[in-house]
């Protein structure tokens, strides 16, 4: 279940971007500041009154457990593009989850938004993101070399794209 996020998520968001083994890809370290969860839910809120994109909490259906993220950011309406990005729990990871959201994610985004080019960037380490990416129809156009420090290593990143014609029945 996708909707949006509320005060009353800070603490699973702090356990969840406090966890090292979730964001050994990410260019940002772990969460120490239990308050940057607040300042998330904020940003995410902001995100969505301006227009500028959309961050949704994810839920599972049945129980209704906190699983993560997914978001489109950098809405560009003139050239009707958008960037994605995802983060789950580490419980969640190997079910399915992630693909299932993505695509439901990428639904919205060409039939409501009306996009043509959603573009998704992974660190080239990362073969589980690039195989949900892949799963959804993405197509691995470009590979930054040395384009972001991750834990204190330089890394490379793989750049994906999605456009509407390209899609299924697209």
């Amino acid at each position: 279940m996708l909707r949006p996020f509320e005060d009353s998520d800070a603490e699973d968001l702090f356990s969840l971007l406090s966890d090292a083994q979730v964001l050994r890809y990410w260019d940002e370290p772990a969460w120490t500041d239990r308050g940057r969860a607040k300042e998330f839910v904020a940003k995410c809120r902001r995100m969505s009154d301006e227009g500028t994109g959309a961050r949704l909490a994810v839920d599972r259906a049945d129980d209704g457990a906190f699983l993560g993220w997914c978001s489109l950011t950098r809405w560009d309406p003139d050239y009707r593009s958008a960037g994605m990005g995802f983060c789950f729990t580490e419980a969640s990871w190997g079910h399915g989850y992630a693909t299932e959201v993505v695509r439901a994610v990428l639904d919205w985004a060409y039939t409501t938004l009306d996009l043509n080019r959603v573009q998704a960037e992974t660190d080239t380490r990362n073969l589980a993101c690039a195989r949900v990416l892949e799963k959804a129809g993405f197509v691995r156009e470009g590979h930054l070399r040395q384009d972001c420090i991750v834990n204190g290593e330089v890394s490379d990143s793989w750049v994906y794209g999605l456009i509407a014609s390209d899609r299924e029945g697209g």
